[in-house]
């Protein structure tokens, strides 16, 4: 999947810069203004997107520490009652979530990946794009992922519908027939990637509004309040952090890591008249 993506991003860059709008740079006028223009746009936002995309396949999306313990049983679904001879449990809350594939405890909002075999933090979903879970730890980066892919797209899509018009007017079309076909395979190519992703991103968006995972969505459909819904600015900070500099980049600060214990997947905060919900 990985060359895959690759594949696709050169033919794209083939379409874009080496057949369409790299020779026009040299014509002069207008048209090589907006050729420069449409260039540097696009090796920008494609910077950003192969940043992104790497750093979710190359990041763990977050293990369970091991010998990890907790006290307290903060979600319902997927577990096991335990004796305190086994495991030191919460006399109030008589039992903590456990994992029997993995023969480990589960921390809160964790869920077990049948695909990776293992127990994954805050997981919200294995991608195969990515050939990675997506979890705690890179979850903001699989976003990051998104939302430069729609906009690459989508700047492709308007910049080469020109030449897609053209295709099927009567007037005459430069190139050969490899350039043009190469044209109209990417024209229609980023066409559905982009209002594909649209409707990913725009679901996504409504998750980290909720401060929940594609996972707990399904799971809390009859829930009517969620334990860490703590209000749009609180939940966008636990996936993107308070330093804004680093919004849009796929990386974290050191004082947001230190200061923002969820961006670890150990520890998250949650409504105080909500702390003994079981889901």
């Amino acid at each position: 999947m990985i060359l895959l993506v690759l594949g696709v991003v050169g033919v794209t860059y083939y379409a874009v810069v080496i057949t369409n709008y790299g020779p026009e740079i040299a014509a002069g006028g207008l048209d090589s203004l907006i050729a420069f223009l449409v260039l540097i746009l696009f090796h920008c936002l494609l910077v950003m997107l192969l940043w992104s995309y790497f750093s979710v396949v190359f990041t763990d999306p977050g293990s369970v520490p091991p010998n990890w313990r907790t006290t307290l049983d903060e979600e319902r679904g997927d577990t096991d009652p335990l004796t305190s001879a086994e495991f030191p449990v919460d006399s109030e809350y008589g039992r903590i979530r456990f994992c029997r594939k993995c023969n480990n405890l589960k921390p809160p909002r964790c869920h077990h990946c049948s695909v990776c075999e293992r127990c994954v933090l805050k997981m919200d979903h294995h991608c195969v794009w990515v050939v990675n879970c997506v979890g705690a730890l890179n979850y903001k980066y699989f976003l990051l992922f998104l939302f430069y892919t729609f906009l690459e797209t989508i700047l492709v899509t308007l910049s080469l519908l020109p030449h897609f018009i053209a295709f099927f007017s009567d007037e005459e079309i430069h190139g050969t027939q490899r350039t043009l076909a190469t044209t109209f395979l990417v024209f229609v190519l980023n066409l559905a990637f982009a209002l594909s992703v649209m409707g990913f991103l725009i679901m996504h968006i409504s998750l980290v509004a909720a401060n929940t995972t594609t996972i707990e969505a399904y799971e809390k459909k009859t829930t009517p309040k969620w334990r860490y819904d703590l209000g749009r600015k609180r939940n966008f900070e636990q996936v993107f952090g308070m330093d804004k500099m680093y919004w849009f980049i796929p990386a974290y600060s050191e004082e947001d890591l230190r200061r923002i214990p969820a961006l670890q997947g150990l520890e998250y905060p949650s409504k105080p008249d909500l702390d003994a919900q079981e889901l």
